[in-house]
């Protein structure tokens, strides 16, 4: 915390200074390192920006004209594979805090939105799509996306099992 203003410093400043202090010793110490470690830097900024952009612009439309809620609640009472696709599309394209989404959960279940729906479309969330450039950069595309795939499939069986418990 901040003695004068009171209030806690972000976590991500004083990653920020520390990465900064790291530059500046390794400069000191080893000069060609650090230009080595500059170019493949900046090399990875100038690689991902570009898509990072897009994926950025994806996310606010989606956000603009998607309203996961509104999505949410029309599954109540709804049955069959189009039931189960828009509760995985609508996790998968869900983003924010998760925890937004508890005091919600008594309202959508009483408006009859059945545990199966809301199990696949809690799992489906595990997929974070502003993530999934940085994921291709680091492991591939193949990877990526049979993962993606993995992950998908397992949020359709978890709701399906919940509907077969209850």
């Amino acid at each position: 915390m901040s003695e004068a203003t009171g209030r806690k410093r972000p976590a991500g400043l004083l990653f920020m200074v520390i990465v900064a202090v790291a530059y500046l010793v390794l400069a000191y110490v080893d000069r060609v390192a650090f230009g080595v470690a500059i170019r493949k830097s900046l090399g990875m900024v100038e690689t991902l920006l570009p898509i990072f952009a897009i994926v950025i612009l994806l996310t606010a439309a989606v956000g603009y004209f998607f309203q996961e809620r509104r999505f949410m609640a029309s599954l109540a009472g709804r049955r069959g594979v189009k039931g189960w696709l828009i509760a995985l599309a609508v996790g998968l394209l869900s983003h924010g805090p998760m925890y937004a989404w508890y005091p919600m959960l008594p309202t959508l279940r009483e408006k009859g939105l059945r545990d199966g729906y809301l199990t696949a479309f809690f799992y489906a969330r595990a997929v974070k799509l502003p993530l999934l450039p940085l994921m291709v950069d680091y492991f591939g595309l193949t990877f990526t996306i049979v993962l993606t795939l993995y992950i998908v499939i397992a949020a359709l069986l978890q709701g399906l099992l919940i509907e077969a418990i209850e």
